[in-house]
């Protein structure tokens, strides 16, 4: 099945992305439209992070999203022969900070959130790094498929950390300097093991394990934030959360990404992925209001 999907992904890979731009064109009136995925998780969630927008103004968003979406199922295709000078004229940023904690001897972690294209930026930001890079990721369930996206991830030399065996994929690196990419936005399946903050409206619960690896080897924490400039045009911002986390109160490192996630989520919507189901934890039945939001304090 693996050769299958290679074959198939393959050769879909081979036109050029304005051709690619046509089928998801195509899928994108079948997802929303015809399928409806997800729709009402996408508009629920909206209506939770911009209650001060109206109905029209939300399903705009609600429509570019999966604009966006269908646009990077053809986007992540396109990665199995996109070149790096191909990639590297489609995705720009200003790494400087990047260089300088490498210059320094220091390995440190990119906390990310799900900005399109993550895809992208992975294969981007490694062609742009000398120290060994690191992305944790979720497996997907289907093996073959699983596998496929493996392929495609470490084309550039990115090596990928299961999240299910983080201790095992990570013990060879131990005692090296690396960097680590997490997409720390995830929402936690042991809610009493997270920390809680006001985000776009309400208490959300958010992975302690980001935090935590940082502090542990006092990696500095950097910030990277993805907008969309145009179909197949990326621009990534990279910011320093914390330079030393063990010299900081833990919870703040967490806080100060979440206000960060909440900024750029507000300043493009539309590039956040809604249709995870983000608030299927409840903090005490009680919703936070905006007022709460500048006092975020972890509740451990």
């Amino acid at each position: 099945m693996y050769y299958l999907y290679f074959t198939i992904c393959y050769l879909l890979s081979l036109p050029p992305l304005w051709v690619l731009y046509r089928l998801s064109d195509v899928l994108y009136v079948v997802v929303y439209y015809l399928l409806g995925y997800r729709r009402e998780v996408v508009r629920a969630n909206l209506l939770q992070a911009f209650p001060e927008k109206t109905a029209a103004e939300r399903e705009r968003i609600a429509r570019r999203f999966y604009r966006n979406l269908t646009d990077m199922m053809v986007e992540a295709i396109k990665l199995m022969t996109l070149s790096r000078r191909q990639l590297q004229r489609r995705f720009t940023g200003d790494l400087t900070l990047l260089k300088e904690l490498e210059q320094q001897g220091r390995g440190y972690q990119i906390h990310l959130g799900h900005y399109f294209n993550w895809e992208w930026a992975n294969l981007y930001i490694k062609s742009r790094v000398s120290l060994p890079f690191l992305v944790a990721y979720k497996p997907l369930r289907s093996r073959p498929a699983d596998r496929l996206f493996n392929r495609i991830r470490t084309r550039f030399g990115s090596v990928m950390i299961p999240s299910t065996r983080v201790s095992e994929a990570m013990a060879p690196w131990q005692g090296k300097q690396f960097i680590n990419v997490l997409v720390a936005d995830q929402n936690p399946v042991k809610v009493r093991r997270a920390y809680w903050y006001p985000f776009l409206h309400k208490m959300t619960a958010f992975f302690k394990g980001p935090e935590l690896s940082a502090r542990r080897a006092d990696r500095a924490v950097v910030y990277g934030e993805i907008s969309h400039r145009g179909r197949g045009r990326y621009h990534i911002t990279v910011a320093l959360v914390s330079d030393h986390p063990a010299r900081e109160p833990e919870g703040a490192v967490t806080a100060r990404f979440v206000a960060l996630l909440e900024e750029g989520i507000r300043r493009n919507p539309e590039n956040w992925v809604w249709s995870h189901r983000r608030w299927k934890h409840a903090f005490g039945g009680e919703q936070a209001g905006p007022e709460q939001a500048a006092d975020a304090v972890p509740q451990t």
